[in-house]
């Protein structure tokens, strides 16, 4: 390991473990860890005080830590809970965000403003599932109707753009694309078919008992398949975030499935987050926050784009919504929480104008106001949710 590279990670570890304390200082407005990590990195890198190179370790690091948020968003995502009603419901409002988002990127296509559509379109469709959980689960929202209408509109605003990043900006042929997403659907679902098979009483006592050795099975295992399945999404051609999300899914049916203990998921869980949340995720965002092109923001036509993206990120995402939903939420003040918080993206927005940036249909300003309009999302949509929502109400 080289001087810089140790003396980088140093530097971000270090922000890491002040990220909490920073984001705590606030007592009215809580500030989203997200939003501390990614500026923290902004701060640090070359564009700013230069204390963090960049190399092949802390790029490799970094998305790993990216594969493991998404991975975590799948494994968080109870099926059970979802399926029916919420789940065909943030079907058909994806769906509406994707056509409208796809429209509106055609329209700045058209007139310039950016390269492809595609990408601002998708990008426009995404919600930050992995950065809703946390507070989410604070508020004690997670098993309320409401909180059940966010999960399941998250899994999809999360997993629809996964799969249209693999179908439509990673692709080199249709053709070829179609075939290896048939071959990665096969090995997931071998792999979810093994994932349900009735577990042995040894496998589930093993399980059990490594949670408090040096053993700990089920969290090797996991880490297993995320690397698995983002290795064989990445040899097909396909984003590694496909991987990763799936990987999520199937280790969720793995732990909850016939001859599990009810608390194994839990448990499981609890130690990934650890592992995620402790190390490599804000790793991820510090380093996303070290790329960010600051001195393109210095343009003042492209620092006017990020209210401009905040606006469509709202038009796109929280409008349909808004419009499937409003017969199905207990009032007004829930329904336009649902919307913003619908709207709220990052962590996807940073994936994909990573990859529209290295293919070059993704001038550098947008990418910067794209990102920029996320940050500003995950700081104040949530904030202004849950004071139009009010406190948890019981189911």
């Amino acid at each position: 390991m080289g001087d810089h590279a140790l003396s980088s990670l140093l530097v971000i570890l270090a922000i890491a473990a002040a990220t909490p304390i920073i984001a705590d200082l606030p007592r009215r407005i809580r500030v989203p860890a997200v939003v501390v990590e990614i500026v923290a990195g902004i701060a640090v890198g070359p564009h700013a005080l230069g204390l963090v190179h960049l190399g092949p370790l802390l790029d490799v690091l970094a998305e790993f830590g990216l594969a493991t948020l998404i991975f975590l968003a799948g494994f968080e995502i109870d099926i059970a809970a979802i399926k029916g009603k919420p789940l065909r419901l943030a079907s058909l409002s994806w769906l509406g965000s994707l056509g409208i988002a796809l429209a509106i990127g055609a329209v700045l296509a058209i007139h310039g403003v950016v390269i492809s559509g595609l990408v601002v379109g998708l990008a426009l469709t995404s919600t930050a599932l992995g950065t809703l959980l946390p507070i989410l689960r604070d508020r004690g929202e997670l098993g309320t109707p409401f909180g059940v209408d966010v999960l399941a509109s998250g899994a999809v605003g999360e997993f629809g753009p996964i799969v249209a990043v693999a179908l439509v900006l990673t692709a080199s042929s249709p053709a070829r694309t179609t075939a290896v997403l048939v071959a990665f659907a096969a090995v997931t679902a071998a792999a979810v078919w093994i994932a349900l098979r009735p577990r042995s009483p040894r496998v589930g006592r093993l399980v059990r008992t490594s949670f408090h050795t040096s053993g700990q099975l089920a969290v090797r295992f996991c880490v297993l398949m995320l690397a698995g399945l983002v290795w064989v999404a990445e040899e097909l051609g396909l984003d590694i975030l496909l991987g990763a999300f799936a990987a999520g899914l199937v280790m969720r049916l793995f732990l909850t499935g016939h001859g599990s203990h009810p608390e194994d998921a839990h448990d499981v869980g609890i130690r990934l987050e650890a592992i995620g949340f402790g190390f490599l995720i804000p790793l991820f965002f510090v380093v996303s926050g070290v790329r960010f092109d600051l001195p393109a923001l210095s343009d003042a036509a492209t620092l006017a784009k990020v209210p401009l993206y905040l606006a469509l990120m709202l038009v796109a995402r929280g409008l349909p919504t808004i419009i499937v939903y409003r017969r199905h939420t207990r009032g007004q003040r829930e329904l336009w929480a649902l919307g913003l918080l619908t709207s709220t993206a990052l962590p996807l927005i940073v994936a994909i104008t990573t990859i529209g940036l290295s293919t070059g249909e993704l001038r550098p300003g947008n990418a910067a106001a794209l990102v920029g309009a996320g940050l500003v999302s995950v700081l104040a949509f949530p904030l202004i949710a849950f004071a139009v929502k009010g406190p948890a109400k019981p189911d």
